[in-house]
């Protein structure tokens, strides 16, 4: 037998184990993920665009396997799901955690760095679960997370290219959930509010260059704003991955996590104003049927 055989006889073999594959954990909230992973007693196949980065922030683990992964890129994530399966014959839960932040008002952001939001935010998770579900099928198990963020419940000014790619990718997992349901495939959306990652440093977000004066002063106060919350934000990236831990050990795992109380703030608050938008106009909208209907 050899040393790879083994170290999959070991993974089918202990109760409760799985394989966790974990994008963007080179920093941030998935490094956190990957830790509790292994911290859990699970094998952890974590990515990142510099699998040695990846080792320094996750730690050496001979349960770890640092791959090469830009999400933005269908061969990379197919390459990633390969190794992943090499490594150790399974994959049992994929975490779609990698993301950046293009931020401005939507006629400053230029067309390039908008779609670029949407490559990396929407279509990464895409790319990735594309390559696993046929791996998942074939199991006929395993569980798909995907990290949204509030802004895929509620959009908001200075947020449109971002809320755009989270609204989006929020509406394919939706969709996706009960076409691999009867294949035991699980799915599950986090929504985190504002937790103290680095998404709001200079290496995750970028400004839209101010262009137009009319939003001159909005952007000045709105820049100003992010840069003092960086680093102050109240939730706690590691509290979130060790509640994924829980979670995901459900036979029934929530369709929608809302991480940290300004997450189900926001939940609620986005409940009550689309029951309100829809009875609004009841009248109205109720009396748009064809005369036969």
């Amino acid at each position: 037998m050899t040393e790879q055989d083994s170290m999959n006889e070991r993974i089918e073999s202990t109760p409760g184990r799985k394989v966790w594959f974990i994008t963007g954990a080179g920093r941030g909230m998935g490094t956190d993920i990957a830790k509790a992973a292994l911290r859990a007693g699970h094998a952890v196949v974590a990515t990142g665009r510099d699998p040695g980065k990846v080792v320094q922030a996750v730690g050496d683990n001979e349960n770890l396997l640092a791959v090469k992964l830009d999400v933005t890129d269908p061969t990379d994530a197919t390459a990633a799901i390969q190794a992943a399966v090499d490594r150790f014959g399974r994959i049992d839960v994929i975490v779609n955690n990698a993301g950046n932040f293009y931020a401005g008002f939507f006629e400053e952001i230029t067309p390039e760095d908008f779609r670029a939001q949407i490559e990396t935010t929407m279509f990464g998770p895409i790319n990735v679960t594309r390559a696993a579900l046929p791996v998942l099928r074939a199991q006929r198990s395993g569980l798909l997370v995907t990290i949204s963020s509030t802004a895929g419940i509620t959009g908001g000014e200075f947020l449109s290219a971002y809320a755009a790619s989270k609204f989006g990718v929020e509406g394919w997992a939706e969709s996706l959930a009960p076409e691999v349901a009867p294949f035991g495939i699980r799915s599950m959306i986090v929504e985190p509010g504002f937790f103290r990652t680095e998404l709001l440093t200079p290496e995750s977000t970028s400004y839209a260059a101010s262009t137009i004066e009319d939003y001159t002063e909005r952007t000045e106060q709105t820049v100003t704003a992010w840069k003092g919350m960086n680093g102050q934000q109240g939730g706690d990236p590691a509290r979130l991955a060790d509640a994924l831990m829980k979670l995901a050990e459900l036979d029934e795992p929530p369709l929608r996590f809302a991480a940290g109380a300004d997450a189900v703030g926001v939940f609620e608050t986005r409940a009550i104003a689309l029951r309100d938008q829809a009875g609004a106009h009841r009248e109205l909208s109720g009396n748009l049927a064809h005369e036969d209907a």
